[in-house]
């Protein structure tokens, strides 16, 4: 795992970084095997970055976007992870509709879509029984509770390990959401934290001995590329561990 930590000025540095970053990794993808895959967040973080992304001049035939986690609500609704990203990104762009794969949140069991976007995700990447999809891109935020994905403290969603998407729970809501083990198989990961009321979390998820079913975000050890980009008010402070 290669790792790397940039405290960056401000929200609009973040942004202009995690730009950077994520069409470099996104055009090698693209030169390596033809096409891009990419898992999109939420919150309100990445809403710029999207918007930055839909003003490049991108093969988007190429590029295939997934999401990594999202609330079960109706895709129209404003809490929506999809709706976010296609108003921001997506419908401003001339990608495709075949290439845009989110998860499906109107079964009467949220088990049932998680089931329904695992199977989507082995045929789409042909995977074989057990194995894990490697996402070229993978875009991750943390909440002040050290959460992301929708892998929240000391939930049922973080003992999944053999299965690529479970249902998360946030105080009783239910969500859809990858595993860790989907999560670490990324050849690329990117973190966006912005804000002083990360500061508590980023220093035990940076802690080299803490509770990982506490700060789930510390479960994030991928098989690649592992980029954390910190706005100075969330970075300030920040004691690093000797790599």
């Amino acid at each position: 795992m290669h790792k790397k930590v940039e405290v960056l000025p401000d929200l609009a540095a973040l942004v202009q970084r995690s730009l950077e970053l994520t069409l470099a990794q996104m055009h090698n993808a693209i030169q390596a095997r033809g096409l891009c895959t990419i898992a999109l967040s939420g919150g309100s973080t990445p809403k710029p970055l999207y918007e930055a992304i839909a003003a490049q001049a991108l093969p988007w035939e190429k590029v295939h976007v997934f999401w990594g986690d999202e609330r079960y609500v109706s895709p129209d609704s404003p809490d929506s992870n999809q709706r976010m990203a296609r108003q921001a990104w997506l419908d401003k762009v001339e990608i495709p509709a075949e290439n845009i794969h989110p998860m499906p949140t109107s079964a009467a069991d949220p088990a049932d879509a998680a089931l329904q976007y695992e199977t989507h995700l082995k045929e789409f990447f042909q995977l074989k029984s057990g194995e894990f999809p490697a996402l070229d891109v993978n875009l991750l935020g943390m909440g002040d509770d050290g959460h992301t994905a929708s892998l929240f403290p000391h939930t049922a969603a973080l003992q999944v390990c053999d299965r690529i998407v479970t249902v998360g729970n946030k105080d009783g809501q239910p969500r859809i959401t990858f595993t860790i083990p989907t999560i670490n198989q990324a050849r690329c990961t990117i973190f966006l934290v912005s804000g002083a009321n990360k500061q508590a979390a980023l220093a035990q998820v940076f802690a080299s001995v803490a509770d990982d079913y506490t700060y789930p975000a510390r479960f994030v050890q991928p098989q690649g590329e592992l980029w954390w980009l910190l706005d100075r008010a969330a970075g300030q402070g920040l004691q690093l561990p000797e790599e």
